[in-house]
Parts: structure tokens; sequence; C-alpha cells
């Protein structure tokens, strides 16, 4: 293809320069977002009278037909064009002659491109949002389904008080919940037009920015030509909300794997999401969790690259700015495919109950109710604290639980123990007395279900 910027040298770039330069192996994926503009792009030339409203009319006729080329298959992108930019106006001009040469009129690739990028990363955010919010009515209706199955809470690893595997279950909700506000903050930052910032410096033409903004969906343009062309905020902040949101289906993936192992076996996967071992029969390996752990690294790597190649650049657009797109697509394509494995794979999940109470049963997490018990007979929290601890001393010792040490045997310990001490430390009431906003009562946990499942309806406006 003939460059379009051709004129100022008089050598043709090598061979390999050109292949180094080319970007359109990339940017190609923005092609429908490139043409979209530049139809807005002609229409508002055309009402500003820079060119005429014939002209306008053909332009935008002339880039619908690329697009349904591009759409039924009949026109291909030529990967040996420098960039999908650059390939739209050489098949339009090849198809209007001198008039497809008028597009470019009082743009620059550098505002074109900052205006595609932002238009492709504003479709990624909604389907990632939907996606996430997919994910998050699963969670929360295995929560639902699990409100009040009982299992062991967890700090350092070490089992501590007893919750509900729903409680736990909604910890996750509440993290998508941010997520979902993450991408929602981020999207609204990023929907501001940059197209009319030319090179950097702005356009000589009467031009109607705010036109053109209004035509793509912007909620305004930005007030600085230099910052137009040379911002690329939006594409960090949506690799560091992407970042966190793999973050917390990592931490999610790993108390999977923990679940599902053979020491816990509190959850069973389903074999649609689980592998076996080619030598070990009798494996059941929980691959798709892994590779979502696995991945986030991934994410997280490039995130460190848009900002690494923005960290000391001079303003206003520099090549290296086309370093921005190929890891923040990456971030897209990776987060959107474990938000649906992970869709997938949760509705399939189901809770050992009995395991997971068992393991509840041998922790001595009820010591905690053990010593508000003895609190609630009138001893201070710390002498409470010290006699619950020797008596959990005790049972370990002779392999016993609180729930099996007989009353004399508590009486022992302090005489202000009655016989109602087996009721304060039963699980079930452990649980449910734990009524405080946000706890792990059943009653609480209902609440927090009912606060997702709305704020969800009121997302998605109903």
């Amino acid at each position: 293809m003939n460059k379009l910027w051709a004129g100022r040298s008089e050598q043709e770039t090598a061979k390999l320069a050109d292949d180094f330069n080319s970007s359109i192996a990339v940017d190609s994926r923005m092609a429908r977002q490139d043409i979209t503009g530049s139809m807005a792009h002609a229409a508002m030339l055309g009402a500003q009278g820079i060119i005429s409203q014939t002209e306008a009319a053909q332009l935008i006729d002339g880039l619908q037909g690329i697009l349904d080329d591009l759409d039924s298959g009949t026109l291909a992108v030529d990967l040996q064009a420098e960039d999908i930019h650059m390939f739209v106006e050489q098949v339009l001009t090849e198809r209007l002659g001198e008039v497809g040469k008028k597009l470019h009129t009082a743009r620059s690739r550098n505002d074109q491109v900052a205006l595609d990028f932002r238009m492709y990363l504003r479709e990624e955010v909604d389907e990632i949002t939907a996606l996430t919010g997919a994910l998050l009515t699963v969670i929360t209706d295995k929560a639902e389904a699990y409100k009040a199955a009982i299992l062991p809470g967890y700090t350092h690893l070490q089992r501590a008080q007893p919750v509900t595997f729903g409680h736990h279950l909604m910890a996750y909700s509440m993290m998508l919940l941010r997520d979902l506000d993450r991408l929602a903050d981020c999207r609204e930052r990023m929907n501001v037009s940059p197209i009319g910032s030319c090179a950097l410096a702005g356009t000589t033409y009467r031009t109607d920015r705010r036109m053109e903004a209004e035509a793509l969906g912007f909620d305004g343009i930005c007030l600085n030509s230099i910052d137009g062309v040379s911002d690329r905020d939006f594409a960090a902040e949506l690799c560091a909300a992407l970042s966190i949101e793999m973050m917390h289906l990592s931490r999610l993936s790993e108390e999977l794997i923990l679940w599902s192992s053979w020491e816990f076996q509190f959850v069973t996967l389903p074999d649609a999401y689980t592998t076996g071992s080619s030598i070990m029969p009798q494996k059941k390996n929980p691959d798709m969790a892994e590779l979502v752990r696995g991945k986030t690294g991934r994410v997280y790597g490039d995130l460190m690259g848009i900002l690494t190649v923005l960290k000391g650049l001079p303003l206003a657009y520099n090549k290296d700015m086309q370093e921005d797109k190929e890891g923040v697509f990456d971030a897209c394509d990776t987060v959107k495919l474990c938000l649906q494995v992970m869709a997938g794979m949760l509705p399939g999940m189901k809770a050992n109950t009995d395991r997971m109470l068992a393991a509840a049963r041998e922790g001595f997490i009820n010591a905690t109710d053990l010593a508000d018990y003895l609190v609630s007979r009138g001893l201070p929290f710390r002498s409470a604290y010290k006699i619950s601890g020797q008596l959990v001393a005790k049972c370990i010792r002779e392999r016993k639980t609180l729930e099996t040490l007989s009353l004399d045997e508590y009486k022992e310990a302090s005489p202000l123990i009655g016989e109602d001490v087996y009721e304060a430390i039963d699980l079930n009431n452990c649980v449910n007395k734990r009524v405080s906003a946000g706890g792990t009562s059943v009653s609480s946990v209902e609440t927090q279900i009912e606060t997702v499942r709305q704020k969800l309806a009121d997302m998605k406006g109903e």
C-alpha cells in the first residue's frame, strides 16, 4: 500500500522498519470504531461547511460500504498496511477518488487513534461489566443456597470462628460489587472525546468537536488538545481495575482449590470444569481454577506494561504509545474468559455440608462464644478469655471437644458456668447470635443477598 504520509521523505523505508512500525495486526480489531468515528467526522465537516454536504454524504456512504464489506467478508484487512486508519482511508480513496482524500481534514492519526481506543475500550468495559454482573448473580445464588450451612471461618489459615458458607461466599459478592463500581468510574472518565485535538495543537478549521462527540455517544470533549492526544490514563485505569478484579477471582480460585482438596473436602467441583491425570487415575484436578489464578499474573503484567510505557514520555504523542493497546486488549480478553469460566463452573459446585460441619466441630471455633458466655455472667473479658483458653488446652490434651466436656469439668474451671453453657456453644446458636450488620447469621446473610440483588436490579434499570 502507498503511504499516505509520503512526501517529506526522499527514500523508501526499509522493509524491516515497515514491519517494526506496523501496528495493524493489533489495531485491526478497532476497524468498526475507526469507521464509525470517521463517519461522524465526515458528518461534522459537512455540517460546518468545511466540505460540501454532498461530499460528506459520499464519504459516509463509502465508509458504510467498507464496514459492510468487512462484516460480510468480501473485504479483508490488508496486514501490509501500516495501521487500521491508513487501511480504511486507502480503501476509501481507491473507491471514491479525490473525495476520499478529504476525510482526514481537521484531524490527525494522533487524535483518531485516541478516539478509536476510547470507543473500543468503552465497549469492552460494557461487556466486562455484564459478565461481572452475571458471575455476581451466580455467586449470590450459591450463597443463598448455602446460607445456613456451617463451616469454619479462618484467620491465618487457622480455624477461627463458625460462619456460614453463604456468608463466606457473600464476601466475594461484595468484592465484585466494588469491581462493578470501579468499572463504572473508569468508563465515566474514559467517555470524553479527543477527536479534534488533531496532532496536538488543535486546528485552524472551524470544527464542532461537541457535535462529533455527541454523535459518538461521548459525555464531553477533552478540554486540552495536548492532553487529548497524549492521555492514556483511561487505559492504565482500566488495567488497574481489571487487575483488582483478577485478584478477587484469584482469591476465590485459591479457596476452591483448597476446598476441593482431599484434605478439606468442603466442595466438589463439576467434572466439566476439572481434568484428570495422565498417570494417576484417582486425580480430579481443579485446572480451571488454577488457570484463573495463574492468568492473574498476566493481567498484572499488562498493567505494569502500560504504566511503564507512559512513565517517562514527554508530551504530546510519541510512537511509544503504539504499545498502549496490545496489553490492554490482552487484559480485557483474559478477564472476559476468566469471568465466563467462573460463571460456568460455580453453578455445578456442590458443598459437602457434612464435612464442613464436622470440621467446624473439630476446631474449637466456639471458644470465643464460651468466653462471651462467661462475660455475660459478669466476668471481665480478659479473665473469660483465659478460662476459655485453658479449657481448650484441656480438650486438646484429653482429645475432647468443648461440647463433650462434662458440666463438672466446666464448673471446675469456673463456678459461673451453668447447664446453659451447652446452648451457648452450640454452633448453630453461635452463628445465628451474630446478628450485627454484616455478620454471619442467616438473617444477616439474607440482608446481604437482598442488597446485592437490589443493586444488580438498579444497574439493569429494573
